[in-house]
């Protein structure tokens, strides 16, 4: 998957992911709407502030987003530079932080 360690994946059942796409993309008509359904979720749920690494350096991660393309982006910090970095392709820190499960529900959903 594009962005997760094999480690990471592995964290959670497919049972489960399949569960947490179901909740997401209920009543959504339209991907687009599914994609609102999921950013929902993450924004409600993914425990933020948490520390990764984007390109080799470590950043903070302060919040999600949502672009006018339907991209889900992670809003990321490195001293006064912020960066929008989407969220498919951010890796995650070990330990995962809570809600983390959201993010890789959506990737599944995404085939990524």
């Amino acid at each position: 998957m594009k962005g997760v360690k094999p480690k990471e994946a592995a964290r959670f059942t497919v049972k489960y992911l399949d569960k947490l796409i179901e909740a997401a993309t209920t009543d959504a008509y339209n991907e687009s709407e599914q994609v609102s359904g999921f950013f929902t979720l993450i924004e409600d749920n993914l425990a933020v502030p948490f520390t990764t690494r984007v390109l080799g350096q470590a950043v903070t991660v302060t919040g999600i987003d949502i672009t006018e393309s339907d991209q889900i982006v992670a809003i990321c910090m490195l001293g006064n530079t912020v960066q929008a970095t989407p969220i498919l392709d951010l890796s995650m820190p070990d330990p995962l932080p809570e809600g983390a499960e959201w993010i890789a529900a959506y990737r599944r959903w995404c085939g990524s």
